[in-house]
């Protein structure tokens, strides 16, 4: 798969500059979650593509919702620059809006923000938090703020304890410094709160179907 992906994805970018249309095409590649499981017969371990993070897909630890993502836009992002921004897939809409210079502008009530100032190089102030939930495997949340992350797991099976990690210092989420910030806890837990919407059809047990 991987081959063929580069392969096919290469006859793209050959045909974009072919046709004289590599510098107005802006081109986005990246993936809906981290590597996917054993028992899905994926060596990831030949791929090196796990590293140091822990979690695979469906988890919310940083093997399972840190991915890269990889943009081409010849004479508008330089090539070889990189970036360590905090986004998510929410800001793709508002950054190719902007990008395109869309006279529709995004819907007020999305998280999403335009990453464009980012791409062409310029100064953009960070995002205030990234929020994801997932009533799979047990149920879970996060919230990043800045190096700050807080994870909750098994939500579906009545547990609610929140774990804190650095990301800067401890990337591979090992050690949950939680009981040593206790106020940083109580900030990313407030957040969670505000961020969660409860539904009947996905609940995560422990808030929205207290014992």
């Amino acid at each position: 798969m991987i081959t063929r992906m580069d392969q096919y994805i290469g006859n793209v970018m050959t045909l974009l500059d072919e046709l004289g249309l590599a510098e107005n095409t802006l081109v986005v590649f990246s993936s809906d979650n981290g590597t996917t499981h054993l028992d899905l017969e994926v060596d990831f371990d030949f791929f090196e593509s796990v590293g140091e993070l822990q979690g695979l897909k469906g988890s919310l630890y940083e093997g399972g919702v840190r991915v890269p993502t990889l943009v081409r836009w010849p004479g508008r992002v330089a090539a070889g620059s990189s970036h360590g921004r905090i986004s998510g897939f929410e800001d793709w809409m508002p950054t190719i809006l902007e990008a395109v210079k869309a006279k529709t502008s995004p819907p007020a009530d999305i998280d999403g923000i335009s990453l464009l100032p980012t791409l062409l190089g310029n100064q953009q102030h960070e995002r205030p938090f990234l929020y994801r939930e997932f009533t799979g495997y047990g149920g879970q949340q996060t919230v990043r703020v800045g190096d700050w992350k807080a994870v909750r797991q098994k939500l579906g099976r009545g547990q609610l304890k929140t774990e804190l990690y650095n990301i800067a210092k401890d990337i591979g989420e090992s050690k949950d410094v939680a009981t040593d910030h206790p106020d940083i806890v109580r900030k990313l837990e407030q957040l969670m709160a505000e961020q969660h919407v409860p539904s009947k059809l996905f609940p995560l047990k422990v808030l929205d179907q207290p014992e």
